[in-house]
This record gives C-alpha cells, structure tokens and sequence, in this order.
C-alpha cells in the first residue's frame, strides 16, 4: 500500500508538460467512534473537464474560483454518479458534496472532493465502484485506498476491474 502511494506521490509530484499517467485516487475511512464514513477524491482537472465539457482546458466549471459555475456540482455528480459508487452494508452511499479544492498547478492540479456520509455500526461490508475516466482512457486506473478502524487495504480499479467488495 505505502508503495502505491509513493508511485502516486512521485506522479503528482512531477511537473512534466501532461500528468504521465491515468491515475485517480479515493481514499475512504470509516470510524465506529465517530460513525462517520469519509470519502475523499482526488482527479486531474484536466481529466475532469474532458469528462463533463469535452474540453480538458476548459474554464467554463471554474472548479473552486470565485467565477465557479453554478452548475459546477450538479455536472460533476452527474459524471460521478455514472462511474462511481460506495455501498456500505449494501446500501447506497449517498454522495453530496460536502467540499472541494484545488491542489497543484498546470496539468497537474488536482481536485479533490470530500464526502461524508452518517453510518452506524457495525460497518460489515463495502462494494466500491471507481470506474471514473475509464470511458476517456483506455489507461485509466483508479486507485483507492480503505481504512476502517485503524486497518487498510488498498486496491487498482480499472476498466476491468472497476468494483471491488470487501467484508470487514
């Protein structure tokens, strides 16, 4: 896992004209104490404009500037929605945006997108679907990483092989 995360680092880290690889990441921990599943993701900007305006440079979103389209959430969790998922318990995570910003600079800047999401105990189950991008790029691989009190697991999901399940 630590070494995923140091590929990933090393990726992001790179200022090279075009991000090299088609990586996502989405980091979910859930905490009995505290009820509470997070969900974290982390996109390429350009990754996400291509997705919703077909234009990887496009400014028409605006993710997180002061000019943000007032469309700019609901055109994102339209996208998510179709390529993206958790299920806790085989429930439905009901995914709403709780914030986002902007990480980076040029083609590498990152969004990253925050989720919480209530969840009582005992937490048995989670299904996972990160199929984000794989409509774009034959290439794309999504990596996600899951704590659940103080353990973690961590998983590639791809156009394959884009949801995973896992019993805790």
């Amino acid at each position: 896992m630590r070494l995923l995360f140091a590929v990933f680092a090393l990726v992001l880290s790179t200022s090279a004209v075009a991000h090299p690889l088609r990586l996502s990441l989405c980091e979910i921990e859930y905490s009995s104490k505290k009820q509470l599943l997070t969900i974290n993701l982390k996109l390429f900007l350009t990754d996400v404009n291509e997705a919703i305006t077909f234009d990887p440079y496009s400014k028409e979103l605006a993710f997180c500037q002061p000019n943000e389209s007032a469309n700019a959430n609901r055109l994102l969790m339209d996208y998510l929605d179709n390529f993206f998922y958790v299920k806790a318990n085989r429930k439905m995570v009901d995914l709403k945006i709780k914030h986002k910003k902007l990480s980076g600079e040029g083609d590498n800047t990152a969004l990253w997108v925050y989720f919480e999401f209530k969840q009582s105990p005992p937490l048995t189950t989670l299904e996972i679907k990160n199929a984000v991008f794989t409509d774009l790029f034959f290439d794309q691989n999504n990596i996600v990483y899951v704590h659940v009190n103080g353990k973690s697991k961590s998983m590639m999901l791809n156009k394959k092989t884009p949801v995973h399940q896992l019993k805790l």
